[in-house]
């Protein structure tokens, strides 16, 4: 939850002033991180006290990255009220440990979709519907309505892609609208890349130079740069940006690659960043700095563990290990909470096969099988199941991989070698897993499947029971179209597969275990959406216990350093 106010953030409510608009734009460079600076800037005003939300703006046509291939651009991010989103979003929760909806990811698509809706229905006149006003003002429309619905202080947008880019125009067209009605509450971030040139010897401003050029053809003076760097930005580079920029001295930051995400906030700190962003909107920031205690206690943990696992992630979009971006994170809290670094090994499940298994996935603690759709690499992911669970190697599978693992089951224990999914073989004699009733009529793929956030009725005394500090009843995030066939469930439990989670009011299966195996729990729905770094999701927590407990029993004379710390997280979902 965000942190209470501070005196400054409640006398800027009081006074009446509407929230302030921080846009956040890229030059020179896509994949700068303009993600990770606004959810730093986010986390460093949240620490002083101001209530803060950040939204994406993506160029692209699709209405949502929901049918968008995850190796074309990363994981599809679901919110609590089931919006299919930027995987940018994931960042901003992790960092601000607070919900996103769908208010928080806004497409081009989106844009044109709602103009051409409002055309049909007559709602601008007769009117000849253009590019101005309209797009741009269903933009600033989007933007601004977070900042009217809720009181935040401020609303960061970042806006996708990089200034020139053709499809980015109109929002950089509706950033220049808003400054120029709203001066006062609208502040320009620019982020940009500063190279160095090793024969030369010197980092070269020139790039930039340009960048901030073309945003002014635009109408648009940004009063802040991020330089992104590989050395330390001197005098008199920051002297010489400022001049030929038009900005500040003192609004020239630095930022320095790290070596990891989680130092940018305290690297922004130290650059003054929230200051000089408080300052040019001309609220008093006062003395008092950001109190980051808690997120140093995390890096503190993160970067001295006391012991390593090696965990294989078994997908089929680890070509791009950013489609699997949430689960890589909720790792790594998990990790830090119990001072374990945990060592991913990143597993194509086409490359799994029965002769090769026992190879590939040799000296691993923890086996992970990721989620997924289609046909492609589903043998290699049985294959891996099988490989945990009669090697009682400590496992976890999330919606597919839970699907994956009841298959496997089926086939290898209850004596059904047909059983499969009716997504991957539709006349399966045994459909242990099946099409739920409303999709079966559905026929347009995207926003349909089971989205956002349901509960989970949960067995006493269960692994997942445990993990979630004896809750009775827990809530997590959807996205999927095929689940358990209860039909299948009394054979299932009777050979040993028990459902440890149930949707208390479809009584759709949510969690499996097996009780005899050390660890082998799978989930349908996605924890690793609900992981923060303040509060690391608990099945991650157990299952990361759980693999570190297995390197110690076979590791002659190492002993546990965790404890029981996975029962003593609560959960966040």
């Amino acid at each position: 939850m965000p942190l209470p106010h501070s005196s400054s953030s409640s006398e800027a409510l009081a006074s009446g002033r509407n929230s302030r608009y921080i846009f956040v734009t890229g030059g020179v460079s896509s994949s700068l991180g303009k993600g990770i600076v606004s959810a730093s800037l986010a986390k460093l005003l949240q620490a002083r006290g101001y209530k803060v939300t950040i939204q994406k703006l993506d160029p692209y046509i699709n209405v949502d990255p929901g049918t968008l291939n995850p190796n074309e651009h990363g994981e599809c991010y679901v919110t609590v009220d089931g919006a299919e989103t930027d995987l940018d979003l994931g960042h901003y929760e992790r960092f601000l440990n607070v919900h996103t909806t769908r208010a928080n990811n806004i497409t081009t698509g989106r844009i044109y979709q709602s103009v051409i809706d409002k055309e049909r229905r007559g709602e601008y006149l007769g009117k000849t519907v253009q590019i101005i006003p309209h797009i741009t003002d269903e933009i600033k429309r989007c933007v601004q309505i977070l900042g009217s619905k809720h009181d935040y202080d401020f609303v960061i947008t970042e806006i996708g892609g990089t200034v020139g880019d053709i499809e980015s125009l109109p929002y950089i067209e509706a950033v220049r609208q808003m400054k120029w009605e709203s001066p006062e509450d609208t502040l320009v971030v620019h982020l940009t890349l500063i190279p160095y040139l090793s024969a030369a010897g010197e980092l070269k401003t020139k790039p930039t130079q340009h960048s901030v050029k073309q945003l002014l053809e635009f109408g648009v003076q940004p009063d802040v740069l991020v330089c992104r760097t590989e050395h330390p930005l001197p005098n008199s580079v920051r002297s010489k940006l400022a001049r030929f920029c038009n900005v500040a001295s003192n609004a020239v930051i630095e930022s320095i690659d790290a070596d990891t995400i989680y130092d940018v906030p305290l690297l922004m700190q130290e650059e003054r960043f929230d200051e000089v962003v408080l300052g040019k909107l001309g609220m008093d920031g006062g003395d008092t700095l950001a109190n980051l205690d808690t997120w140093k206690d995390f890096l503190q943990r993160y970067k001295n563990p006391k012991g390593r696992v090696r965990i294989g992630l078994v997908g089929k979009y680890v070509e791009l290990k950013d489609s699997y971006k949430s689960i890589a994170e909720a790792l790594d809290h998990a990790g830090a909470l119990l001072e374990t670094k945990v060592d991913v090994d990143w597993i194509h499940s086409e490359q799994v096969t029965t002769d090769s298994v026992s190879e590939r996935l040799e000296g691993l603690h923890g086996i992970l099988v990721a989620p997924g759709f289609g046909s492609r690499g589903i043998d290699g992911k049985l294959t891996a199941i099988r490989y945990a669970r009669e090697q009682g190697i400590p496992f976890f599978g999330i919606c597919l991989g839970m699907q994956c693992a009841v298959i496997e089951f089926a086939r290898s224990v209850l004596n059904m070698p047909e059983a499969h999914s009716t997504e991957i073989k539709e006349y399966t004699p045994e459909p242990v897993i099946d099409l739920m009733g409303e999709q079966k009529s559905i026929t347009n793929m995207g926003g349909t499947m089971r989205l956002g956030e349901y509960p989970c009725a949960l067995k006493e005394s269960s692994k997942a029971h445990l993990a979630y500090g004896n809750a009775e009843e827990i809530s997590e995030r959807h996205r999927h179209r095929y689940e358990f066939n209860n039909a299948y469930l009394k054979q299932f439990e009777a050979a040993g597969m028990i459902a440890t989670g149930v949707n208390p009011d479809t009584n759709l299966v949510e969690i499996i275990e097996i009780p005899t195996h050390p660890y082998f729990v799978a989930a349908q729905f996605h924890p690793e959406y609900a992981s923060t770094v303040l509060n690391p999701h608990p099945l991650f927590v157990a299952f990361v216990e759980a693999s570190v407990k297995h390197d110690v029993d076979h590791t002659p004379g190492q002993t546990s350093q965790t404890g029981q710390t996975s029962r003593k997280v609560s959960s966040n979902s």
